[in-house]
Parts: C-alpha cells; sequence; structure tokens
C-alpha cells in the first residue's frame, strides 16, 4: 500500500493492519550519462512497493532527501545542509510515528546514505521514540548473492553499472539512454592509494571523478527482472521478520528505562 494513494479512513486501518511503514532513501544524483537522476529513489520505491505488495506494508512517498555530497560538482544534484538533512530524517520519522506506526523500516537505496542511515539509527537511542527504526541495508543472503551471481556478467559494480542500469532498464525502460553507456568500463582510478586505510569525504570522487563505476554495456532488461526479483524477495522476507520481531522493541523499552534511572 501507498501512502500518497490511500484515503485518510484506509490509511488508519492500514496503520492497524500492517503496523509497519517502509521508506525507500534515495537522492538525486548523475549517474553516468546514460541513467535519470532519480535512479536510486526511482528504484528504490518501486522495489518496496513490490515487496509491500507481498509482505503487506505501508510505503512512504517516494523520498529524494539524501547525502550526496560527492556529486555537488554535477547538474541536477539536491543536497541539503549536513543538520537540517538530519533534522528532516527525523521529523518525517516522528511524523510517520506520530501516525501510528510502531516500527518502521528504512530501506537504503543509495550507497551513499550508508553511514548517514547508521548514525540515524544510533540517534535513536538519544530520544525514546514511540516506535522502533529498523535500516535495511541491502545485504543478500547467501541464495541471494549466488542467484545475483550467476545472473550478471561483469566484474565490477557501483554505479550506472550493469546492474543498476539493468534494473533501471526493467523498472523504467523509457527513462534509461542505452546510446549513451559510456564506450568504456569506469575503473577506479585510486588516486588516495597513497593514505591507506583512511576515509575523506573525496574518496568516491578520487575513484569515479565521472560518477560512474562498472560497466553498463551489457544491461539488459531480463537481467534487470532477475536481480529486481531478488531484491523484492529479500526486503519482503525483511519485512516479515520486523514484524515478527519483539526483541528490539523490549530491548529499546528496556535501554530508555536503565537510562531514566541513571543519576
Amino acid at each position: 500500500m501507498q501512502w500518497e494513494q490511500l484515503t485518510s479512513s484506509d490509511f488508519a486501518a492500514a496503520v492497524l493492519e500492517t503496523g509497519v511503514c517502509l521508506l525507500a532513501a534515495g537522492v538525486l544524483e548523475k549517474h553516468s550519462e546514460h541513467l535519470p537522476l532519480g535512479t536510486d529513489f526511482l528504484n528504490g520505491h518501486k522495489i518496496a512497493c513490490l515487496a509491500a505488495e507481498r509482505e503487506s506494508a505501508v510505503v512512504f512517498p517516494p523520498f529524494y532527501f539524501g547525502q550526496i555530497y560527492e556529486a555537488r560538482c554535477f547538474p541536477g544534484a539536491l543536497t541539503i545542509k549536513p543538520a537540517l538533512l538530519l533534522e528532516l530524517f527525523q521529523a518525517v520519522l516522528e511524523e510517520i510515528g506520530r501516525n501510528g506506526f510502531k516500527k518502521v523500516i528504512i530501506y537504503n537505496a543509495h550507497g551513499g546514505n550508508t553511514y548517514l542511515l547508521r548514525f540515524l539509527a544510533q540517534a535513536s537511542l538519544w530520544e525514546e521514540q514511540s516506535y522502533t527504526l529498523y535500516v535495511y541495508t541491502g545485504e543478500l543472503s547467501g541464495e541471494g548473492e549466488k542467484a545475483w551471481q550467476s545472473t550478471v556478467e561483469t566484474r565490477l559494480h557501483g554505479h550506472a553499472c550493469e546492474c543498476e542500469t539493468s534494473i533501471s532498464l526493467a523498472n523504467h525502460a523509457g527513462l534509461v539512454k542505452m546510446e549513451r553507456v559510456p564506450a568504456q568500463p569506469a575503473e577506479p582510478l585510486k588516486r588516495l592509494d597513497g593514505v591507506p586505510h583512511s576515509f575523506t569525504g573525496i574518496n568516491w570522487y578520487s575513484n569515479y571523478p565521472d560518477h560512474y563505476a562498472g560497466d553498463a554495456r551489457s544491461a539488459s532488461v531480463a537481467k534487470g527482472r532477475k536481480l529486481r526479483e531478488i531484491q523484492v524477495q529479500e526486503l519482503a522476507a525483511f519485512i516479515a521478520a520486523v514484524k515478527a520481531d519483539q526483541v528490539a522493541p523490549s530491548l529499546n523499552r528496556e535501554f530508555f528505562e536503565r537510562a531514566r534511572q541513571v543519576g
């Protein structure tokens, strides 16, 4: 069920029926020359909706505010001041909770959101909430990973690559411009290898200055449908696990009760 498509009374019923809200977190950013700026949120929201059809949940409207500062040098990127971005996520989550959801899943549809979303989950321990937050990072199960690897042909993946382009072809082929796929794959330039075991804000750009990582030339609709099916199955299974989980909510209550007793 999609939040924005429900009537108010149907929404209230859906909250009671599912208890779970699913938000796919994407961004607006360059995806080489052949994929649209909205690739992450378009694909993420589509996969979230398909998964919620199998394991009932309410899907939050398309969300394209996230961490993408490394794309600010390209036209079309949408970035928000760091502190405001965190506050925006927290405010949206509070509104989801205010509407009655006891469990919220954030499905990370953009690799650059990884640290932000994990910090957001950690920050939920600053103040007790009416909901429990679960971040689905998208790592595949053993069977899922095996199926994924048997579908793809290329070695390097990461951004606008064979995988992402194939899934985009399956989801919205009319927005993909295969004739603009670069003639050569994008390998990491490794310009910061002189400083090993470090992380800087410019790391991604140092490797992929054209915002392309991998080789999309072998992408196809058929591959995209197979890869999308893997993602939908895995996300649906995660939703089911969250619905059944009583441990995280119990631990949250225990934690905040102990926190109130300090001092």
